[in-house]
């Protein structure tokens, strides 16, 4: 707890160590926070208030107080500037799943419950006093339901915004352009308000076959896409209305997989059925075309824009592997190239003229224009989540538990993290910064260009 004008926490808590670090700040530092070495310019166990700054000869200064200046006025003493960032991870008392999610200063994490850490420093800034199974950040609020509730959150703060009941388990969030769309258990789908959890509509029916996170209904834009009586559903976000819906089949006839859709900035939606690929008109709901795979397809497609020529085009890749490269103009394909079985349900990834796919325990890397195999690289365990490209890099990780970084042209490794647990979710790169999580309860926050080294012409080392 805290006395009303007092920055110094009292009561029972950490021992001096972790009291000192959290004395420069108002957060709250968490279990563990790893790495962190004290930033130059910061005192490490700053004086007490009312007592002078060593060296300053002047008298009793406040942190953040008013004083009187040399010419009789008012000054405010300014916080020491922040030190170079350094590498760190953060250590839950619980198990931590998912992606991380970065917005602004700041990074969102679910462990049972959402904690908030800072993404400089990693020190905790709040924890939500609820479980949160599903969480999504967007317009400065936490959007998070504990299965039977749906609630929003300040994102800066955790303070309650509205709470409502679902009437069921929820088992599917997504958040776009101020609406809320959830699914739930028995064929329910809600849309809400996000700014006050006002109810929008909600109807009942939607496929049941898969209720998981991936599989629930989609929300982009303003239209809603919903799986329901064999029908692709593509309905207004905000009053439920149909706009048009395509006879799309049921769970046996698209292969006992669930539909995905892909809506893409040309103004088409492309959808992956079982077997099936369609390009299918935002707006009409008109076929422009459909192309016939031999194999099932897990993952959603994946739109380029730009002429074949420059490698753009619709790319995806079926549960055998076979990697496809479709014309988006006119579903032809341009080229087909095996890797090896793959049961994840994350797009391909596309980035700087080369398709990225996991497939098992390698990535592959082809040519966007000719399918040309450029590498592969082996990783120890099957690869978790979607790597992620970033200033000519790819991360990714692995059920080996070890975080990856690979150069993205040649597939040479850069450096390597070998956690405590299997890396979970995709990870996140930010500003030179990786972010990822692992089943050792761990977030890891680190360099992505040297991994946990910091000095100049370090190799990456492992905690």
């Amino acid at each position: 707890m805290r006395l009303p004008g007092s920055n110094v926490p009292i009561g029972p808590g950490p021992g001096a160590a972790a009291g000192a670090a959290r004395r420069t700040s108002h957060v709250d530092a968490g279990p563990t926070t790893g790495w962190i070495r004290p930033p130059a310019g910061v005192l490490a166990d700053p004086p007490p208030a009312g007592r002078p700054l060593p060296g300053t000869g002047r008298g009793p200064v406040v942190p953040g107080q008013a004083t009187t200046g040399p010419d009789g006025g008012p000054t405010v003493a300014a916080p020491p500037p922040p030190g170079p960032w350094r590498p760190w991870r953060f250590r839950m008392s619980n198990d931590v799943w998912g992606t991380p999610v970065v917005d602004g200063d700041l990074l969102y994490v679910t462990s049972f419950e959402v904690h908030a850490l800072d993404v400089g420093t990693g020190r905790r800034q709040f924890k939500t006093r609820d479980v949160a199974w599903s969480m999504t950040v967007a317009s400065g609020r936490i959007h998070a339901t504990d299965g039977p509730t749906l609630y929003a959150l300040d994102a800066q703060d955790a303070g309650e915004l509205w709470r409502v009941q679902t009437d069921a388990w929820t088992f599917s969030l997504g958040v776009d352009r101020g609406t809320v769309v959830t699914g739930t258990r028995g064929g329910g789908v809600q849309a809400w308000e996000a700014s006050n959890g006002a109810k929008l509509w909600e109807l009942a029916g939607a496929q049941t076959d898969f209720e998981t996170a991936e599989a629930g209904p989609a929300v982009h834009g303003d239209t809603v896409y919903v799986w329901q009586d064999a029908r692709l559903r593509a309905l207004d976000a905000r009053t439920g209305g149909e706009r048009w819906s395509y006879p799309i089949g049921d769970a046996a006839s698209c292969g006992g997989v669930p539909v995905r859709v892909a809506p893409a900035d040309d103004g088409y939606v492309y959808v992956a059925a079982g077997t099936r690929v369609l390009s299918v008109d935002v707006m009409s709901g008109r076929v422009r075309w459909h192309f016939e795979a031999p194999a099932v397809f897990l993952s959603a497609p994946v739109f380029v824009p730009g002429p074949a020529v420059t490698g753009g085009g619709v790319y995806l890749a079926d549960y055998l592997g076979t990697v496809y490269a479709l014309d988006a103009a006119t579903g032809k394909d341009r080229w087909r190239i095996a890797t090896e079985a793959r049961q994840s349900t994350e797009p391909v990834l596309v980035a700087d003229g080369s398709i990225h796919v996991a497939s098992g325990s390698a990535l592959y890397t082809l040519d966007a224009v000719t399918g040309t195999p450029k590498w592969r690289f082996a990783a120890g365990g099957e690869i978790v989540g979607a790597p992620v490209a970033a200033d000519g890099r790819l991360h990714f990780g692995s059920a080996d538990h070890v975080l990856y970084t690979l150069d993205a042209a040649g597939g040479q490794l850069r450096w390597k993290l070998t956690t405590g647990g299997e890396i979970t979710g995709s990870p996140v790169a930010r500003a030179g910064v990786v972010y990822a999580c692992s089943k050792d309860r761990c977030v890891y926050a680190l360099d992505a260009v040297k991994g946990t080294a910091t000095g100049r012409g370090a190799t990456a080392r492992q905690p």
